[in-house]
């Protein structure tokens, strides 16, 4: 790594972790008065391999719970036992479900190619347990996500092309609304039969939704009896499906998706103030690693990992920066960097940064090469020059092969790793080659014991699109939703959900 691209790179000492992974059953649930719970070890935490049913998925290593009971009697630990005490779908019998009008808020936000194609269906997977355990105790679901960013109604984000995948892994035929609210699709949901699913049209067709109208929130919830929210990837945003409808519907609570990640995330942040002296993979892996403690952080922003890096300086021993942020990063060491994304606003933030990092003793390393394309295309012109030298006109678009081999030699020293976000334009098979690198050398150092926690939509379809998903210790489906966990901030969508 040279000295002048990263200056803030530092000694990696500090020693290492293997994991001890265990897990359990989706109906598990902490609870305040004791956080009881059993479950069957299993070998992966990772919600990209859920199962076809509640029962099939056992990802929560639960035993940690008599970690927090001991914490607790410590006086440990009782802000974290009370923030996680919300009840779960697995806590509704059918009795309670049997002919009910459920409304469970999935993240179905799938990236889909020219021809409407889902090119990776995890996000999909990932929701199946929680529709499958209502479904199966005769309720009725009417399923709400949301699609891309849309400006309004607009066809490329429509719902439809999930339908196929849906129904396929449900084993019924999934009915899909043209609206989310309206006389249609309420005339749609009252005739639904019990053990059935129908899918409302895209939430964020709707500017009400991203604003949480109160009216829209409320015209929402009276498609339904009880509220499931499934969502963890947008577990962050007060919006009307996520935060609106829960003061309209009762029960509300959260799906087997949410109650999973959200613990596994919830304890590795928060868990910390646990003072247990066989502290297990869950509570080891990020709150009290086993050392060095590398974190990669990628995208295209700087502005949308603010939080993140800063948090991360405060407790990763090793912060490698990737993606299109670091052109903002080189142009405030002075840097040509050609036509480079970059946020010109951000550029006194990266130099402290910088700065703090050197203060903290982590070592921040940068790439020191970078593969540039004449033009923001996969079938751009491309050739690898320095991270110092990106000549006017060219655009860097994936890091270099003496960046890979800089950042695979750091993270051989490591024993856990996070990583959010990719090192390219990966969508971009030319430009893929560091990403796919990265991914291939966390899987590799998976099988050597090394923690590996992978969170955020892109970093997942990544390791996914690499194949090498299935080696990774923890996978989560949440992409803003792990990043404002790893802030230390509390997730509307799940505070706003019934107390267990």
């Amino acid at each position: 790594m040279a000295s002048a691209l990263a200056p803030a790179s530092f000694s990696l000492a500090r020693p290492a972790v293997r994991r001890a992974v265990a897990s359990a059953g989706p109906g598990a649930t902490l609870r305040r008065t004791g956080l009881a719970a059993a479950c069957p070890p299993e070998r992966s935490l990772g919600s990209h391999s859920l199962g076809a049913s509640a029962g099939d998925d056992p990802r929560l290593a639960i035993h940690v719970a008599s970690r927090c009971r001991s914490a607790s009697s410590a006086g440990w630990g009782t802000r974290a036992a009370a923030t996680m005490a919300k009840k779960s779908v697995g806590d509704l019998a059918a009795a309670d479900l049997e002919g009910k009008r459920v409304l469970v808020r999935a993240d179905l936000n799938v990236p889909l190619d020219d021809s409407q194609n889902i090119t990776d269906d995890t996000r999909v997977r990932a929701a199946i347990p929680t529709i499958k355990y209502l479904i199966n105790n005769g309720a009725r679901v009417i399923l709400a996500s949301h699609l891309g960013r849309p400006k309004g109604v607009t066809t490329k984000f429509s719902l439809a092309p999930l339908v196929p995948r849906l129904s396929e892994l449900l084993g019924i035929q999934v009915q899909k609304a043209d609206d989310v609210v309206g006389p249609e699709v309420e005339k749609l949901v009252s005739a639904l039969p019990n053990g059935n699913v129908v899918l409302l049209e895209n939430v964020r067709f709707y500017k009400e939704e991203e604003k949480n109208d109160p009216e829209f929130a409320k015209k929402v919830a009276s498609l339904a009896d009880i509220y499931v929210n499934d969502a963890f990837g947008t577990a962050h945003r007060a919006h009307a499906s996520t935060e609106g409808v829960t003061k309209f519907l009762k029960p509300s609570v959260a799906g087997f998706l949410l109650q999973k990640v959200y613990l596994f995330s919830f304890l590795i942040f928060y868990i910390h103030k646990i003072k247990s002296q066989e502290l297990d993979y869950l509570v080891g892996a990020v709150s009290n690693p086993k050392r060095p403690f590398a974190a990669i952080i990628g995208g295209s922003k700087v502005s949308s990992k603010i939080g993140v890096i800063e948090s991360l300086l405060e407790k990763c021993d090793i912060l490698l920066l990737g993606g299109g942020m670091i052109f903002t990063f080189y142009k405030a060491q002075g840097y040509s960097i050609g036509s480079s994304l970059v946020e010109d606003d951000k550029l006194e933030l990266a130099t402290s940064l910088l700065k703090k990092a050197k203060e903290k003793g982590v070592s921040l390393m940068l790439p020191i090469d970078v593969v540039i394309a004449d033009k923001f295309a996969p079938d751009a012109s491309s050739q690898v020059v320095p991270a110092s030298a990106i000549p006017d006109a060219w655009m860097g678009l994936d890091i270099g092969p003496d960046s890979i081999s800089a950042f695979s030699s750091a993270l051989e020293t490591t024993q856990t790793v996070i990583w959010n976000g990719p090192m390219g334009v990966f969508e971009f098979d030319k430009f893929a080659v560091g990403t796919k690198a990265i991914a291939k050398k966390l899987a590799e150092l998976s099988g050597k014991g090394v923690s590996t926690i992978i969170g955020g939509g892109d970093t997942v379809a990544a390791v996914e699109k690499a194949g090498v998903a299935d080696s990774m210790s923890h996978i989560s489906t949440g992409g803003g939703a792990s990043l404002e966990l790893l802030e230390g901030k509390e997730l509307p969508g799940v505070a706003a959900l019934d107390e267990a």
